[in-house]
């Protein structure tokens, strides 16, 4: 056990790091906070004294005051006169953890046990570090430098007001924030042409959460799911957990090819807006079709408004804008405006189906954080997303410029999609290219890309394709970040 002047010791039980999201006051409570409930400080022993503990990590003793002090006033410590800061008794009359032998660690095959199999079904994309890579290529995440925080916070502080906190801190069981509903339908949908009544809009923990309601819901063993082929991977595991048989649909540079698509599927799932991964539009011509068919076949249409919340030179109107027979069922998410993280997103549908889906989502998780709910439709209504709508649109339309002229200047051979508006680029390689192994040769130079075999039904073999995503990416770096994946591709980076 560790005496209280074995420094060496007590810093080993510490593991400060100034690049850590979290302050360094912070970072030592949660150290002091975890040997203690792990046993490794006796309620005898007293803890280094402050001075001491500041001097062995490199820190300010005021750091550390502060951290002791909301420790005693936590209950975690107490502090005695004289004698310095021992721990709490009563803290360690909670039984600790038991350690499991290896009998007790193998007794359940849970795997065996399951009813779906989730992780069998193809992997997320692995971006944990992009933010420390040199040039990040990945796309869905943010770019600190764009996102609104001095707005952010005075929304949250907003919603933190007494009278707000009355609003939202009661159970509202399968309800909606009303002020967000009401953004929703004035603020977001409009720009897609869509004009809904407060019955026919559900908020959703982002739209993986409403595709997989939606699964739930209305498909079952047996149920045909036709999908663009490549198309968004989460949106096909989804579907395939729910029991559906995916029936994969080609897509060409008009979008998804709707006289590909089985008669006899219950469900098409498309992309229109901004075709997932290659950004293609979705052209007047078939997206006519393809609501001509659903009528004719009765489709289900799973409409994802993909990459459609910035601001294109010609927007075009979502398929659920044009419908007339309610079988357009409209999914969107704030993911790529405000952020990822946040975890927002809505579907829109007749009010009988909508109806459905709350008694369904209140079995799930009642509803989502209603403090969320009121920091964002104060967000919206206070005019913050569209300035930030237009913001991010400029900034993203003069990274994509400058990506396609750096991917013209140092990969010649490689084909792009070139479509306005959206946050990412289809590239194909050369015959021979595997993109998976370039992936890794340019990790290697803290260049991020995500190889495109994961957008095809079938995943299990590399291919030549990739997306480049520039939401993160500052522009001084786009060109010196393909000059780095051109010489990891093997090639000798041209003269721009």
């Amino acid at each position: 056990m560790p005496q209280r002047n074995d420094t060496a010791i007590w810093s080993g039980l510490f593991h400060i790091s100034a690049e850590s999201g979290q302050t360094l006051q912070a970072q030592i409570r949660q150290a002091i906070v975890a040997a203690i409930l792990d046993r490794q400080i006796a309620a005898s022993m007293p803890l280094p004294s402050c001075r001491i503990l500041a001097e062995k990590l490199g820190v300010a003793r005021g750091t550390v005051v502060l951290a002791f002090q909301q420790l005693v006033d936590q209950g975690f410590l107490v502090a005695r006169e004289r004698r310095g800061h021992f721990v709490n008794p009563e803290v360690l009359t909670t039984p600790a953890k038991p350690q499991k032998t290896p009998e007790q660690a193998n007794e359940i095959d849970w795997k065996a046990r399951r009813k779906v199999v989730a992780s069998d079904l193809a992997p997320p994309s692995k971006y944990e570090n992009w933010i420390k890579s040199s040039y990040p290529f990945v796309y869905g995440q943010f770019d600190p430098a764009l996102f609104p925080t001095a707005e952010w916070r005075e929304c949250n502080r907003m919603a933190l007001a007494v009278l707000e906190i009355r609003n939202w801190a009661s159970d509202m069981v399968d309800r909606d924030d009303p002020l967000l509903i009401e953004q929703i339908q004035a603020r977001l949908l409009p720009r897609r042409g869509i004009f809904a009544n407060p019955d026919e809009i559900i908020v959703t923990l982002g739209a993986q959460n409403a595709l997989y309601m939606l699964a739930t819901l209305l498909m079952a063993k047996g149920s045909k799911v036709a999908m663009e082929d490549p198309g968004y991977p989460d949106a096909r595991s989804i579907f395939k957990l729910a029991g559906a048989e995916v029936q994969p649909v080609p897509v060409d540079e008009e979008g998804i090819v709707t006289s590909a698509i089985a008669p006899d599927a219950g469900f098409v799932f498309t992309t229109p807006s901004h075709h997932c991964p290659t950004m293609v539009p979705l052209s007047e011509a078939r997206r006519q079709d393809l609501l001509t068919r659903a009528n004719r076949n009765n489709h289900i249409i799973i409409e994802d408004g993909y990459d459609s919340q910035l601001l294109d030179e010609a927007p075009q109107q979502a398929l659920k804008s044009v419908d007339r027979s309610g079988r357009v069922i409209y999914v969107g998410s704030m993911s790529k405006t405000l952020a990822p993280g946040l975890r927002l997103g809505y579907i829109v549908a007749s009010a009988d189906l909508i109806a459905e889906l709350r008694a369904l989502r209140r079995f799930m998780l009642r509803h989502p954080p209603a403090n969320n709910q009121r920091a964002v439709a104060l967000f919206l209504s206070l005019g913050h997303h569209e300035a930030l709508v237009r913001r991010l649109s400029n900034a993203f339309e003069e990274r994509r410029k400058r990506l396609v002229h750096a991917i013209d200047a140092f990969l010649p051979d490689w084909n792009s999609t070139d479509s306005a508006g959206g946050t990412s680029l289809w590239l194909e390689g050369p015959h021979g290219t595997d993109a998976r192994a370039l992936a890794s040769l340019a990790a290697s130079r803290s260049v991020i890309i995500e190889p495109g075999d994961r957008f095809f039904d079938r995943s299990d073999k590399p291919t030549r394709f990739m997306r480049l995503g520039f939401s993160s990416i500052a522009l001084q770096h786009i060109e010196p970040g393909i000059r780095e994946l051109a010489t990891a591709a093997g090639r000798r980076p041209a003269a721009a």
